[in-house]
């Protein structure tokens, strides 16, 4: 029994034998190849899982390699995308699991085709936009999916189980977050290790069905001021939600609920639009992290890296000095999650 690869798991009673077989049967999808996606990602081919999939838009950088664990300084001078790197090395850590790598956007057209199969899906994005059309798709299609953000020295993580739990947007509502990034004040690798331990029980939780066992609370944490809270949020659920309530609108799905872009002839600029906009005196405090702010009644600006970006009251923002909408949209995410 000893020589068998997962004895340690089988020996663990709530997995055992059955758990273990029904761990080689399951489907998980991992959507983003950063570090919540790479650790989550190793963790799953590491225990067994039948097939994974990992959709990725970016290519590994150097920064990545303090936190990103399946990535190598040769993957960063290859310019290797984020999603192919990682399959690469799942590959040597497990040739029995079955690994699909996608570069691409994941977006509301280019989800659906993927979902078909899948079992469970992880959250490793790094912003709203992705997460809200996620919790629009898997409220459709009935797949449970397990939040994660991290950023400094905190992160969160909460099980959502369309039709039992609330959906992102409950908790949002009931719990708004910083909306800090790891561009503006960074992040410890603790950190990230923290919430892919939350994030990754629960998959396995639900790949073996002991749903009894599963979190119902929302987990915060701050690693370096020593806090650990668990919230109850069952009374977050709302009956008039846009995506779980009992008339439910997707409205993520749709174009008006989605952020637009669009680059401005002539000008070596591209404008984005968000499909909430942040208030100036709270995205002026956030900012005020990376970099200096101006701000007038109607407007505020700040130059970042090689770019110039004008935020708007209306929740448009220019981001001067790219034709590129992808690059516009990394910057734009990088400031303001």
């Amino acid at each position: 029994m000893f020589s068998d690869r997962y004895s340690r798991q089988r020996l663990f009673k709530p997995i055992g034998e059955n758990g273990q077989v029904k761990i080689g049967q399951k489907h998980v999808m991992i959507v983003g190849a950063g570090a919540l996606g790479t650790a989550n990602a190793e963790i799953l081919v590491r225990s067994g899982i039948g097939k994974l999939t990992v959709i990725d838009r970016d290519y590994v950088e150097l920064s990545n390699l303090q936190r990103q664990q399946l990535f190598s300084e040769k993957d960063v001078q290859n310019q290797l995308p984020k999603a192919i790197a990682a399959k690469k090395r799942l590959a040597q850590i497990n040739r029995t699991t079955e690994i699909e790598a996608f570069v691409l956007d994941a977006t509301s057209e280019s989800l659906p085709p993927l979902l078909e199969t899948v079992d469970v899906l992880i959250d490793a994005t790094d912003n709203f936009d992705i997460r809200f059309v996620l919790n629009d798709l898997l409220e459709q299609y009935q797949i449970p999916w397990v939040f994660g953000a991290c950023v400094g020295s905190t992160g969160m993580s909460f099980t959502i189980i369309p039709g039992q739990t609330p959906c992102l947007q409950c908790l949002l509502k009931a719990t708004p977050l910083s909306g800090a990034t790891c561009d503006s004040v960074g992040i410890i690798s603790p950190a990230v290790q923290m919430v892919v331990a939350h994030q990754t029980t629960e998959v396995l939780k639900l790949l073996v069905e002991d749903h009894e066992a599963l979190r119902t609370m929302l987990v915060t944490f701050d690693l370096w001021n020593n806090r650990y809270q668990s919230i109850n949020i069952e009374r977050a659920k709302r009956e008039d939600c846009p995506t779980c309530g009992v008339n439910p609108s997707f409205s993520y799905l749709n174009y008006q609920g989605q952020t637009k872009t669009e680059v401005l002839c002539g000008r070596d600029t591209v404008q984005i639009r968000a499909n909430q906009p942040i208030p100036l005196d709270i995205l002026e405090k956030r900012l005020q992290a990376v970099g200096e702010v101006k701000r007038n009644p109607f407007l505020l600006t700040m130059c970042y890296q090689n770019y110039r970006l004008v935020f708007f009251k209306d929740g448009r923002a220019f981001v001067h000095g790219t034709n590129s909408i992808e690059k516009a949209k990394s910057i734009y995410y990088q400031l303001v999650g």
